[in-house]
């Protein structure tokens, strides 16, 4: 029963026409209780003043929201994107709520009181959820309250696998598809588990990494597949393109359609933490995370998964940080990575301010910082030969849209494919993730070196 209530989805109209409803309700009582008191009871003095009171301390706490909102997200730029209508208004009904149950709770009446506190409690419940279908995060309660949902498994060395930390192998995946054919008992769908990725070069705390099995990879004598690293934006974790982006439901639709043969995929920590920005930069104040994805992730999956080993079998993808670090991860080693996909990529790692940054992750120095940029290491770098970067927004994100923009015209510029996805109608969020990664992955997992396919997954 109680796996049951953590999978109610708190997306849909049955979960959030009766909350809104109530809230809705309780708060029209709040407001208008003083006019309902029945003649025999103790009567506000004066119940239209006190109503006008409340009608008014709704009124400033929406505008006082709506301005903490405005200075703090467009003016201070604290949370790095830009918040859509939907969200603004929500957080403003929120913020309204609190200021009627400051009036209420200074007007007295205790009834009133203990309803006013249930009133913005409902509105506060609203407003997170209208919030969370508005991010697409959160899908059912389970994923809201457990960061990592899959079982952990240690997965055996495998003795054919040289281990080394590079690779700059010129062919695309080694699968000859026409060769495969599923044997009987493969299973239906694709594995989900948590790993332990160590960290034994970079020495970076990373929490359980994610990894994805297509069908093929879980037979007995399994083919020799792509791979694909992904990386979640910040604040996150490696669980995220599976919960949020649906990574694993879209490549089970591929699996499906192609004898179980997929990318393998790997969601390693490049955070640390959710509060954490190591920005996928080697540092001594942020810790080597460059090191410990590109070295410590790289080897591991070299040696535990039946992956081919050439450049143009290995993918990185990514959403906002995470995309950020897969251009940085592409563009400086495309001798390991010959597709990336990243979902609103930033221009240059980012981690408050440009001096913030600076001293976090560059030891000061400008110079490094500026290089560490993806544009600067594409156009150091000259001529990609053979290399695809999918590349995708939402539509109403403006600055990922420029960013966005501006890193295609280098990568045209140095020889890259770069393919443009425009997620409609949403923004900075999880709504754009799942509809580029559905749109983008089939151009990527044919680059890899597996079959084509027509349309989405």
């Amino acid at each position: 029963m109680l796996h049951d209530l953590l999978r109610i989805p708190i997306t849909g109209r049955d979960v959030l026409v009766p909350v809104d409803v109530v809230a809705l309700v309780l708060t029209l009582w709040v407001v208008a209780a003083p006019l309902l008191q029945r003649a025999g009871r103790r009567r506000t003095a004066h119940p239209v003043r006190a109503v006008a009171v409340r009608v008014v301390a709704l009124a400033v706490g929406a505008g006082v929201g709506l301005v903490a909102i405005w200075w703090t997200g467009d003016v201070l730029d604290l949370f790095g994107v830009s918040f859509t209508p939907v969200t603004r208004m929500w957080l403003a009904f929120a913020c309204a709520a609190v200021a009627l149950l400051v009036v209420v709770l200074v007007q007295g009446g205790w009834t009133l009181r203990v309803t006013a506190v249930g009133a913005a409690a409902c509105v506060a419940l609203a407003a997170g959820l209208g919030v969370n279908v508005d991010f697409g995060f959160y899908k059912d309660v389970e994923q809201a309250i457990a960061t990592n949902p899959y079982p952990t498994r240690a997965l055996p060395a495998q003795a054919s696998k040289s281990g080394t930390g590079t690779s700059t192998g010129p062919g695309r995946g080694e699968v000859d598809p026409a060769d495969w054919h599923a044997p009987a008992g493969m299973p239906r769908m694709g594995e989900t588990i948590s790993v332990r990725i160590p960290g034994t070069v970079s020495h970076f705390r990373a929490r359980k990494a994610v990894v994805w099995l297509p069908p093929a990879a879980r037979t007995v004598h399994p083919p020799t597949l792509p791979v694909l690293v992904a990386l979640s934006g910040q604040p996150g974790q490696p669980a995220d393109m599976f919960q949020s982006g649906d990574l694993g439901r879209d490549l089970d639709h591929y699996a499906e359609a192609h004898e179980g043969l997929a990318p393998i995929v790997v969601a390693p920590d490049q955070l640390g933490a959710p509060e954490r920005n190591p920005m996928c930069v080697d540092s001594r104040r942020l810790g080597r995370s460059a090191t410990y994805v590109m070295t410590d992730t790289v080897r591991w999956i070299r040696q535990h998964l039946p992956v081919a080993s050439g450049s143009g079998a290995w993918g990185i993808v990514g959403f906002s940080e995470g995309a950020t670090c897969a251009m940085q991860f592409s563009t400086a080693h495309p001798g390991v990575f010959g597709s990336a996909l990243a979902v609103s990529s930033e221009l240059a790692p980012r981690n408050g301010s440009v001096q913030q940054t600076v001293a976090l992750g560059f030891g000061g120095s400008a110079a490094a910082y500026r290089a560490a940029a993806p544009s600067a290491i594409m156009t150091a770098h000259g001529h990609y030969a053979d290399h695809l970067t999918v590349f995708g927004y939402g539509q109403d994100d403006a600055p990922y849209h420029a960013s966005t923009d501006a890193l295609r015209a280098v990568a045209e510029r140095v020889g890259m494919q770069t393919p443009l996805i425009v997620s409609p109608g949403s923004a900075h969020d999880w709504n754009t993730v799942r509809y580029v990664l559905s749109h983008g992955l089939p151009a990527v997992i044919a680059h890899l070196g597996l079959p084509a396919t027509k349309g989405t997954l």
